[in-house]
This record gives structure tokens, C-alpha cells and sequence, in this order.
């Protein structure tokens, strides 16, 4: 049964060495940051706003979050740049074609991509699954790639 006298155990099955530290898997980590609210981690649902850090948000989860001063409340590290409503912009955002991901019945049987996205850039294309770098103008919040903004060269918004 071991350890009677007839095994001699090694050193490695004795000594225990430090924990390996486990890696985020960025694939997952950018899906996070593209699908779901920063403030209250729930499915990003319309409006939805976005800060100067290029953090999003659900607009009503800001709302509740600026109300909500209570003293046994600490502010959230994800929103404690945000001190007024005036410090978030609303995005508008162009609705990708291909995505059904909330038209079709969640029975549990399909298959969801995590690198479809629900968005897309008016101009390019490019979907915002997070592979590709997503602007927005703070005057009129819409929302551009890279690629786009330096094709088009302007200040303005081409919509």
C-alpha cells in the first residue's frame, strides 16, 4: 500500500514546491471587456455608455452607481473616475448583421462564438470582438475602428 517499508519515496513526492500561478486566458479577458458591463458585470444592453478610459458601461448601472452615496458603499475601482454623468459618453453604436445571438431560442443547444460580435464598425466592417482597436468621439459618441479613423482622416463625424 506504500510507505510499509518496501518504497523509498523521492524527494518531489515529499516536498511540495510553490503553486504555479494561473495565467488569465486573454481571449476570455477581452470577450469580458467587450460583452459585459464594468460597473455591474451584467450583459451590456443599450444605452450603453463608455468613460475616457475606453471602459463600458451599462448606462443604468451608472445611474444607480452616482445615486447610490452611501456611506457604507466604497466606490467601485472600475467607476471611481466617474463623478458625474457628464464624464461618460453614449455610444452609438452600429448593430452587427451576422450576430443572432438574442434572436434565436437558448434552449442550450447552439453553439455561442465567443469571437462574434454584437457591433461593427459603420465604415470598415471590422466586428468589436476585441481583436481590433475601437474609438469613439466624445462629441457625438460614435464608435469607429482605428483602421477607419485613419483612412478617413477628419475631425468630423462622416455620419
Amino acid at each position: 500500500m506504500g510507505c510499509d517499508g518496501g518504497t523509498i519515496p523521492k524527494r518531489h513526492e515529499l516536498v511540495k514546491g510553490p503553486r504555479k500561478v494561473e495565467k488569465v486566458d486573454k481571449n476570455a479577458e477581452l470577450v469580458a471587456r467587450w460583452n459585459y458591463c464594468a460597473l455591474s458585470q451584467e450583459k451590456l444592453r443599450r444605452p450603453i455608455v463608455a468613460c475616457e478610459l475606453g471602459r463600458m458601461y451599462n448606462k443604468d448601472a451608472v445611474i444607480e452607481f452616482l445615486l447610490d452615496k452611501s456611506a457604507d458603499k466604497t466606490p467601485m475601482e472600475a467607476a471611481s473616475h466617474i463623478k458625474s454623468i457628464k464624464n461618460v459618453t453614449e455610444l452609438n453604436l452600429a448593430d452587427n448583421p451576422a450576430w443572432n445571438g438574442d434572436k434565436e431560442s437558448i434552449k442550450g443547444d447552439k453553439y455561442d462564438d465567443p469571437q462574434s460580435a454584437r457591433f461593427i464598425c459603420p465604415v470598415v466592417g471590422l466586428e468589436m470582438n476585441g481583436r481590433h482597436r475601437f474609438c469613439f468621439l466624445r462629441n457625438c459618441g460614435c464608435v469607429f475602428s482605428e483602421r477607419a479613423l485613419k483612412e478617413i482622416k477628419s475631425e468630423v463625424c462622416h455620419k
